[in-house]
């Protein structure tokens, strides 16, 4: 199979804007993003898949591959999407622009999945650590069927009892890879489905059109960038990861 990663980086952003081109310690985002990906596959395979001229040019000036895209893409999947139409593949493996210490072991972990599971739409998760990320709204948890299949993923606090309280539960790991039939069904909608629009999270657009996602088991390493909260911990875990020899 023909499989290409392609990291969707969008300029505008409510909590954090200009957030693929944030310095996460003097480097953009986008390209330490780009730097964990090719680590697994050569730099022929990886796009990113913008609509800011701003970020095409860090791209061109770190010889990176860019797709521009509409400004009009309602999600990052919808920008994935779009590209799969200018780049030829059987798979198309989605990696956030704003997970720049994605662990490379996990991108291998869904390439293998791709081969195991062709034809699926596949996402990773994890299990969650502590209570303060379970009642996260930033965080989405992750409801499986016993065969590893999503059942329905949530902001809310789920699994949970009767007095709402935190026994195990496991969240999204921002990783996923899909045939370019899922992709084109996922845009023919025009618009967001109800769920998705309620929990704003796009993975749920593909439930709601009646399509299986098999979950993927993860490392709980990676670090999202969705706040200036978060740039701190990023570069705190680079640097540590600097002294033990890791980066």
């Amino acid at each position: 199979m023909k499989i290409v990663i392609v990291i969707p980086a969008r300029y505008q952003s409510s909590r954090l804007p200009g957030k693929p081109l944030v310095q996460i310690c003097g480097v953009p985002m986008v390209v330490r993003t780009y730097q964990q990906c090719i680590k697994v596959l050569p730099k022929e395979k990886i796009y990113v898949a913008t609509d800011d001229d701003r970020i095409a040019a860090v791209c061109k000036d770190n010889g990176i591959q860019y797709i521009m895209t509409s400004a009009n893409c309602l999600t990052g999947t919808d920008r994935v999407a779009e590209a799969s139409t200018f780049i030829d593949a059987d798979c198309y493996i989605n990696v956030q622009g704003d997970e720049p210490l994605f662990c490379p072991n996990d991108i291998r972990k869904l390439i293998e999945s791709v081969q195991e599971y062709p034809h699926q739409i596949l996402s990773g998760y994890c299990k969650i650590s502590d209570e303060k990320q379970f009642r996260s709204s930033s965080i989405p948890k992750v409801v499986l069927r016993p065969d590893g299949r999503l059942l329905y993923m949530s902001r809310a606090p789920i699994p949970t009892n009767k007095i709402h309280g935190f026994e195990y539960a496991w969240r999204q790991v921002c990783a996923y890879a899909f045939p370019k039939k899922a992709l084109q069904a996922f845009v023919a909608t025009k618009d967001k489905t109800t769920l998705e629009q309620i929990e704003d999270i796009e993975i749920l657009r593909f439930l709601e059109l009646g399509l299986d996602v098999r979950m993927i088991p993860m490392s709980n390493n990676s670090v999202a960038v969705d706040n200036p909260e978060d740039v701190i911990k990023a570069e705190s875990v680079i640097r540590q990861n600097c002294l033990l020899g890791l980066s």
